[in-house]
């Protein structure tokens, strides 16, 4: 093959339908994908993470080639390899002298940075190209939020459905007369709650030697590695699909917010890791969805909130992403500096409900977003963690975790550190929130009941004392204004009492042994 083109293929792009293939004759081409360990250590990824993506992309270098495809793939092991994505391109270029390499745009803002610099590496046409795989480009995103002073993902979401036609009636207008449901999706969980189980799929023999892959080379890496159980390839994740549309999207809605102690997914998905990756269409699933509450298979509150979460909040936090890099990756609006806890990554903690989430993210490499918000994120708020820990936190133990949609969410939704230019007030919650919505209050060693002192719930002192050291930066805030009139009354010897209960329950925190999250030099 005298002078191909050349189309390197990233992990988080496993989709037969790229928009770099598009158009390429496999006689012309040859494609690129590489394992590299710049990508598998700029954060201590978790072991089952990185798993899921090597085996992912083996997977899928497999199915090109057995569709007549020639792959040029690099292993990880392979002695030669650089290390890096632009070294790898540049031994590619050796190998196959190209004429023009083509590659769909990376999700992730380094990565953009890095493919930039090519064009004065490289003696052949560098051909960048968006990734359609997104229903909004990125410079359709800057327009929509061109002189907006608030940048509100509902009139996002709207323009969305508009723009598919999904849950829209031939008037224009919404189905069942409303855009959001999101007020009859707040369900606490039942005792007796019991989903179907998603399901877990037995490693093949590539997946297999891929997890001994991990034993070998990142043995010290946070997070259990077996069992390992997530759909590695499209068919896999198109049955994971079919389980959930069939037994779990009828209660996804009312209960998504509901938390049980032991019981992961409760009626989630599942699928953000096999979307993530490439290996299901986004827009499909939702009109799938769409077609059962046409099939009344589903109701419609379940299905828009499903929906939403895809066209709305997924493809929202990906515009807020591009829109607001580089400066969201150093954001900290209110001045959090503490250290993240070491139970963070050991889950040694008498707190049930933080105890349980970093357990499954220690299993399963998952929690769902209302454990990440509620729980785990809400305490990262009110106890002022550090953004930057947090941030490099998310992004290492989460299978479905990468910048772009990770960022946004820690930053913006989590932390409040942008300062409101995602959500329009700080996430921040007493115990009350979680005792209402899980199971997790009963049997802690903690009283939600009890605001201060000697065996209360630390989330109830620690709220307050988030208030109190933010009210400068907060009081103007119009949905917030009536908590302070309530810390106000409480008079001066009540609030001491919450605000020396904080204070000793954060001199108890153990900061993070250093090499959890990045390696130390």
């Amino acid at each position: 093959m005298t002078h191909p083109i050349l189309v390197p293929i990233l992990g988080d792009q496993l989709s037969r339908t790229l928009s770099s293939l598009r158009g390429c004759a496999k006689n012309e081409t040859i494609i690129l994908m590489m394992e590299v360990w710049g990508e598998a250590t700029y954060v201590k990824h978790h072991k089952q993470k990185i798993a899921l993506i090597f085996s992912a992309m083996r997977h899928f270098a497999a199915e090109l080639r057995e569709a007549g495809w020639r792959v040029d793939y690099v292993e990880l092991t392979d002695p030669d390899n650089t290390g890096s994505f632009t070294g790898e391109v540049a031994r590619a270029i050796e190998r196959h002298n190209p004429r023009t390499i083509c590659i769909t745009e990376p999700s992730e803002w380094r990565v953009q940075q890095a493919i930039e610099e090519w064009p004065d590496k490289f003696d052949c046409l560098i051909e960048l190209l968006p990734d359609d795989r997104f229903l909004c480009s990125h410079r359709e995103f800057r327009e929509w939020a061109d002189g907006r002073k608030s940048l509100t993902m509902e009139h996002f979401y709207r323009e969305m459905r508009r723009k598919t036609g999904l849950l829209m009636r031939e008037d224009g207008t919404p189905e069942g007369g409303a855009w959001n449901y999101d007020a009859e999706n707040r369900e606490p969980p039942k005792g007796d709650m019991i989903a179907p189980p998603a399901p877990k799929f037995e490693p093949d023999e590539i997946t297999q030697e891929v997890i001994a892959l991990m034993h070998q080379q990142f043995g010290d890496h946070f997070g259990d590695l077996e069992p390992f159980g997530w759909p590695v390839a499209a068919r896999e994740a198109e049955q994971a699909a079919d389980a959930f549309f069939s037994t779990r999207l009828e209660k996804f809605g009312p209960y998504q917010d509901a938390m049980l102690h032991g019981q992961d997914d409760l009626y989630h998905s599942m699928l953000s890791t096999s979307i993530n990756l490439g290996l299901l269409d986004p827009l499909d699933l939702c009109r799938r969805a769409e077609q059962a509450y046409k099939d009344s298979k589903a109701p419609l509150n379940s299905v828009e909130g499903f929906i939403r979460q895809i066209i709305g909040w997924r493809e929202y936090v990906r515009g807020f992403y591009w829109l607001h890099m580089p400066g969201l990756a150093e954001a900290n609006e209110l001045a959090a500096a503490r250290p993240l806890p070491e139970f963070f990554w050991t889950g040694d903690t008498d707190m049930r409900c933080l105890a349980d989430c970093v357990r499954t993210t220690r299993e399963d490499a998952h929690a769902h977003h209302i454990q990440r918000l509620m729980v785990l994120g809400n305490f990262c708020l009110i106890a002022g963690i550090d953004p930057k820990a947090v941030q490099d936190w998310y992004l290492a133990v989460y299978a479905d975790a990468y910048e772009w949609v990770e960022l946004p969410n820690v930053s913006g939704m989590v932390l409040y550190a942008d300062g409101g230019k995602l959500a329009t007030k700080p996430y921040a919650a007493s115990g009350n929130y979680i005792n209402t919505m899980s199971d997790y209050c009963k049997g802690c060693r903690y009283k939600v009941s009890q605001k201060t002192g000697e065996g209360a719930c630390p989330f109830n002192a620690l709220y307050w004392h988030f208030m109190d050291r933010n009210r400068d930066r907060l009081k103007g805030n119009h949905r917030i204004g009536r908590i302070y009139a309530n810390w106000d009354r409480m008079g001066a010897d009540r609030q001491r009492e919450y605000l020396e209960s904080a204070e000793i329950f954060l001199d108890t925190l153990q900061p993070a042994r250093k090499g959890w999250a990045r390696i130390e030099n």
